[in-house]
């Protein structure tokens, strides 16, 4: 099991996180089901100073930075930490512990707005235990104010996904949330050894069983973990399996297979674009034509007149 800090007080559950730091909270992820994340956009425009004293989380947790930059104080383990907190740094707490934290005044009209997001430890197991790290000594590791570039970019795809109500589906946010993970445990952990492991991969008939499932589904909203179970193997683990057998992620990999199945309706019948977008999987068609054009440079329009032409 992954070591966490015991606490003596009763662990605060992920989703109570924004309500108790007195937070507006402006979009979440809670009712789009996403597994094993939370991810929650909250702002504020209180210019009082402030004053949170927080149990222990249940999950691990980052608190990213969106607005201005601002004066933050973070006091653990009987120590003071100090720094002007700015879009771009990380503030990441391992599940279990408690934490301080307390603000000046602000001057009047600046918003305060920042991202928090919430794992599940057995996320970070799962991974680990998938790249055969020994879990009984991986311990994770609270930081205050790093400068993470990478870690803004993923979380601004979080951000981007929660905007549109989830519309890329399961499979991207399964596959960005593993990402994350793995960036977690690079840069957030006692683990120092490169997080993957290079020594198995997908037979041939693994591999055909997971294109065969995604090619009849294609037109389902796919999770990692149903394709995942059709071979027996653990989603983080497949996934990394599958992309060096495929030389891309199953995300991606579904993509292409519904922007080309797609291709071959708009060329061959005479079905509403709306309609083929719905039925190769795609939520909408606007969501199809931003994909179809990423992967082909020209428009589903563009295609079906074309073939009108022919």
């Amino acid at each position: 099991m992954l070591k966490t800090k015991s606490v003596t007080s009763s662990l605060l559950r992920s989703n109570e996180l924004s309500e108790r730091v007195n937070k507006t909270l402006m979009l979440s992820s809670r009712q789009l089901g996403w597994n094993g994340i939370l991810v929650e956009q909250c702002q504020s425009t209180s210019t009082s100073s402030f004053e949170w004293e927080l149990p222990g989380i249940s999950d691990h947790w980052f608190n990213l930075p969106l607005g201005r930059p601002g004066h933050l104080i973070q006091k653990r383990d009987n120590l003071k930490h100090e720094s002007i907190v700015q879009k771009g740094d990380s503030i990441f707490v391992p599940a279990g512990q408690p934490s301080y934290w307390c603000g000046p005044e602000r001057d009047e009209g600046d918003i305060c707005c920042r991202l928090l997001i919430c794992l599940k430890p057995e996320l970070i197991e799962l991974v680990a235990e998938a790249s055969e790290i020994d879990t009984t000594k991986l311990e994770m590791v609270n930081c205050f104010c790093k400068q993470d570039l990478q870690l803004h970019n993923i979380a601004m795809l979080f951000l981007a996904e929660l905007q549109s109500g989830s519309i890329m589906g399961r499979l991207y946010v399964e596959s960005l949330t593993q990402v994350l993970v793995i960036h977690l445990l690079r840069y957030y952990s006692t683990v120092r050894q490169t997080v993957t492991s290079e020594k198995k991969s997908l037979n041939h008939t693994q591999l055909q069983q997971a294109i065969d499932y995604i090619h009849t589904y294609l037109d389902r909203d796919l999770s990692l973990g149903e394709i995942a179970e059709v071979v027996n193997i653990s989603p983080t683990y497949f996934a990394s399996l599958f992309k060096r057998a495929i030389g891309t992620s199953p995300h991606q990999y579904v993509i292409q297979q519904r922007v080309q199945e797609a291709k071959l309706l708009l060329s061959k019948t005479d079905l509403a674009i709306a309609e083929i977008a719905l039925q190769v999987g795609f939520s909408s068609q606007s969501h199809l034509t931003q994909q179809f054009k990423r992967l082909t440079g020209v428009t589903p329009k563009q295609v079906r007149a074309d073939a009108l032409r022919i």
